[in-house]
């Protein structure tokens, strides 16, 4: 509702002027958008003092409701409440046999009572194998995963066409079931040099399974997991969170406070 008010004097001769004469948007377009609900005439004496006018205008229903739910929304966002975007990547290769997915996973870090935090376990990369069960299509259900370390990672991304390598894990090793599960990764040139076989052989004796699971890579897929690899790499190792918080007042205090730190430390000795 718009309501216009006179602060003035009563007027002496009052005139009465129709909103609608002037509610022609050519010559007051500011009045066009007026409706018909709005009061349409208000009085004036053109012979009195200038007058002071008041503006009240009340939003509709719809305007109040868009604001209530973008302030609604931008309440409940994660970046509204404090806690950081979390972003789940990944890499697949489909085959005929099988489905390769490779997925990075990010170190943890444990708080210290310093207020620092150290990291507890580095990252690692996912290696989730799918045999097929169909044209197109994967059993996921009997997927087999192996988790490559930074080092194993390291020799993946150092490994030449004509080159292989062999990884051994065993997930019970140091504990009550050592050796009853045994997972292998072996990673051999194809015989024509285009790429790479990977194939990992699972043998569970709790599962009563043993299977093998295999997919050729080729040269550009081989190459496109040797680069994210290199690219994630100091990121497992947790160098990145380092990075960020260092900054070159607090990288000479750390310096000075401990003399474990610093190029000058070997030379001191």
């Amino acid at each position: 509702m718009l309501q216009l008010q006179l602060l003035s004097s009563p007027p002496l001769t009052p005139q009465t002027v129709n909103l609608n004469s002037i509610s022609n948007p050519k010559l007051f377009p500011s009045f066009s958008s007026l409706n018909s609900s709005q009061t349409r005439s208000f009085k004036f004496n053109p012979l009195s003092k200038p007058s002071k006018f008041s503006l009240k205008c009340c939003q509709s229903e719809y305007f109040d409701q868009k604001q209530r739910f973008n302030d609604s929304s931008s309440s409940s966002s994660p970046s509204s409440l404090g806690l950081p975007a979390r972003f789940y990547v990944g890499h697949s290769i489909y085959k005929g046999k099988a489905a390769l997915t490779v997925e990075p996973r990010a170190p943890e870090f444990v708080p210290l009572d310093s207020g620092a935090f150290k990291i507890s376990r580095e990252g690692f990369v996912l290696l989730q194998f799918a045999p097929a069960a169909g044209v197109r299509q994967y059993d996921w259900s009997r997927k087999q995963v192996f988790s490559l370390s930074v080092t194993e990672i390291g020799t993946l991304i150092s490994l030449g066409m004509r080159e292989s390598c062999e990884f051994f894990h065993d997930p019970f090793k140091g504990k009550s079931d050592e050796g009853k599960v045994r997972k292998v990764l072996k990673v051999e040139p194809l015989p024509d040099g285009s790429g790479h076989f990977f194939n990992l052989g699972v043998q569970n004796k709790l599962l009563n399974v043993d299977e093998n699971v295999y997919i050729p890579i080729t040269r550009g897929e081989f190459t496109v997991l040797k680069s994210a690899s290199s690219f994630i790499l100091p990121y497992l190792l947790g160098w990145h969170a380092f990075a960020n918080s260092t900054k070159p007042d607090d990288t000479s205090r750390a310096n000075n406070a401990n003399p474990r730190y610093g190029g000058d430390y070997e030379w001191s000795r």
